[in-house]
């Protein structure tokens, strides 16, 4: 402070500090005055609420940790329980195929028209000889009545001419008769016999003419016929290729013209067509049993049998084509299976009692599966089905735990091991 200030008379101001005047020196001797400096107390910081929340965040962080080690998912090793037939034990071989129609047809007409009416439809059932298209027959059914009409001339025709020869035939007896009595020269006996003759050509030539009107009458017949187009055999219209008014011709060399109004197939004819490696060949012999699976139908199997196999090797797959034929009764024009659906053919060392042919569970130990939650089942173990086990206990689709841990519980998380 200076002694300008004090003489002002102005009290000095210190934020820190406190004035100690000594006991012999006078108020009014400023040189002597000092100042005491002592730190004060210091001041208290205030807890923002961030730091509050962070230090419960861990906190609560720690504590989940903590438990979630304690009851965390435990590792175990799991399997996957299936369905498998007893076949399996006796099965040689397995190929892949296709079902096929062993008769089949691209139903069509001869004849060239246009067509007039369709009876039938994908799916539609229908018998040997059945009408299930017409095309359009009135030029070709005037033809018909017009080779009719001729037929009727010629029958015609034959009557006259036998009359003819009838009349011939007594004229020639009288002229006969005369001349045995020297009533009538010869020449009127030539005469007679002549005209005879003459009639009996002409009755020949008469049924002559009428089988040949005959003849143009079933051919106009024929061509009425052609356009009816009728079903080849029993079976299903599996595809529909023309619509009332196309053009429908056998060659289909037209524009816009259809060669085939519908594709059938008869059903009870229905085959499996397998290829199987020619390295493999020794394995398949003519009626040897199988089991079928279709893809459509993954839990059913159908008995089969191989029918034949085809004399050549497809030098491109080296494969053999082979054909078997269904046994179940099922598995015919009634059924749902339909041709082209993909197969898979067994071929078995020897048949398979019916009492055998029932899908059994199993497991099988080699196959991990995603984790879950354990469930506390009892699972009973039998025989051995290849390299799987026979189950009762679970149902096929579910996974079961092989060698459960001390630690697991009923409820416990669970987790697949990545060995």
């Amino acid at each position: 402070m200076s002694p300008r200030a004090a003489g002002n008379g102005v009290a000095p101001r210190y934020n820190r500090g406190s004035f100690r005047f000594p006991a012999n020196v006078q108020a009014t001797d400023l040189s002597q005055l000092s100042i005491e400096r002592k730190p004060g107390p210091a001041p208290r910081r205030r807890l923002r609420p961030g730091w509050l929340l962070t230090v419960a965040a861990v906190v609560v962080a720690g504590g989940y940790g903590a438990a979630r080690m304690a009851t965390g998912p435990v590792t175990v090793e799991t399997g996957s329980v299936t369905s498998a037939y007893p076949y399996q034990a006796v099965t040689l071989l397995n190929a892949a195929g296709y079902v096929v129609a062993q008769r089949k047809a691209a139903v069509s007409s001869k004849a060239t028209g246009r067509l007039e009416w369709l009876g039938v439809r994908e799916g539609s059932v229908v018998k040997k000889d059945e009408i299930i298209a017409r095309l359009e027959s009135r030029d070709v059914s005037a033809t018909a009545d017009q080779a009719e009409a001729n037929v009727a001339v010629a029958r015609a025709n034959i009557g006259q001419a036998d009359a003819e020869l009838q009349d011939a035939e007594q004229a020639l007896r009288r002229a006969q008769d005369l001349l045995a009595r020297r009533f009538v020269s010869q020449s009127s006996v030539d005469a007679a016999q002549a005209r005879f003759n003459k009639a009996r050509a002409a009755l020949a030539s008469s049924r002559a003419a009428l089988q040949a009107a005959q003849a143009a009458s079933r051919a106009a017949q024929v061509a009425v016929d052609q356009t009816l187009i009728r079903a080849p055999f029993d079976g299903v219209v599996l595809t529909k290729s023309a619509n009332v008014g196309d053009v429908v011709t056998p060659f289909s060399s037209a524009l816009d013209a259809k060669g085939a109004v519908v594709s059938m197939a008869d059903m009870s004819t229905l085959e499996v067509e397998a290829d199987v490696a020619e390295s493999n060949l020794s394995k398949i012999r003519v009626d040897q049993p199988c089991e079928i699976q279709l893809d459509a139908f993954p839990d059913q199997r159908f008995r089969g049998r191989v029918s034949r196999l085809v004399p050549t090797v497809d030098r491109t797959k080296a494969t053999v084509m082979t054909k078997v034929k269904f046994v179940d009764s099922d598995a015919g024009a009634g059924s749902r299976i339909l041709p082209e659906m993909s197969a898979k053919v067994a071929f078995l060392s020897r048949e398979v009692p019916a009492d055998q042919r029932q899908p059994l569970t199993v497991v099988n130990p080699e196959f991990l599966v995603s984790a879950g939650r354990a469930v506390q089942t009892q699972v009973v173990t039998g025989e051995r089905l290849g390299d799987a086990i026979v189950v009762s206990g679970v149902k096929a689709g579910e996974r079961v735990v092989l060698r459960p841990d001390a630690k697991l519980r009923d409820g416990s998380a669970v987790k697949v091991s990545q060995k």
